[in-house]
């Protein structure tokens, strides 16, 4: 009887993770109104702005929309993997990789966002190299390099048990 308890206790508490996806939609709400100020910046200063300074400027709408896709990504992936299933099989509009979303694919998904993410941010340092000191653009190529090599590592990883789940079948 108390170990029952403490069963559906554990499996209850998935619930706690309700206020950070939650949260994660109020952060996203919050980067499309930032997007909205930049797009009108933008738009605002376009005749005066430099190509650069509008490739840059275009590059942080990219950016943020990156970011965007990754909360969604985390908020519906993990809600989905973690707490509960959403019911909408007949929606025209679910998304099509909610169907063959696991946790080790929403981990593949998560660190590909990132590189993508990191690739954006290393291309407006590029971009506007003159005004990057050199120990920053080799911070970036570094910490771009990590995420790239992880999601590789990641990748061959999930391959390597994916392979195995599959040998022990037959």
């Amino acid at each position: 009887m108390v170990e029952k308890r403490i069963e559906q206790l554990i499996f209850f508490s998935r619930w706690i993770q309700m206020p950070v996806y939650l949260g994660l939609i109020i952060a996203s709400i919050l980067y499309a109104v930032k997007f909205m100020v930049q797009l009108w910046h933008l738009l605002s200063n376009f005749s005066i702005l430099s190509e650069n300074m509008i490739m840059l400027s275009v590059l942080g709408l990219i950016d943020i929309s990156m970011v965007i896709n990754l909360l969604v990504v985390v908020f519906i992936g993990g809600y989905w993997t973690f707490v509960s299933k959403i019911e909408f099989d007949s929606h025209t509009d679910k998304p099509d990789w909610l169907t063959k979303i696991n946790a080790s694919t929403l981990k593949i998904k998560l660190i590909i966002s990132l590189v993508s993410i990191s690739g954006v941010h290393l291309l407006k340092t590029f971009v506007d190299i003159h005004n990057v000191p050199l120990q920053d653009a080799l911070l970036q190529i570094g910490i771009h390099l990590v995420f790239l090599i992880s999601a590789v590592l990641l990748a061959y990883t999930d391959k390597i048990m994916h392979f195995d789940a599959i040998s022990e079948k037959h």
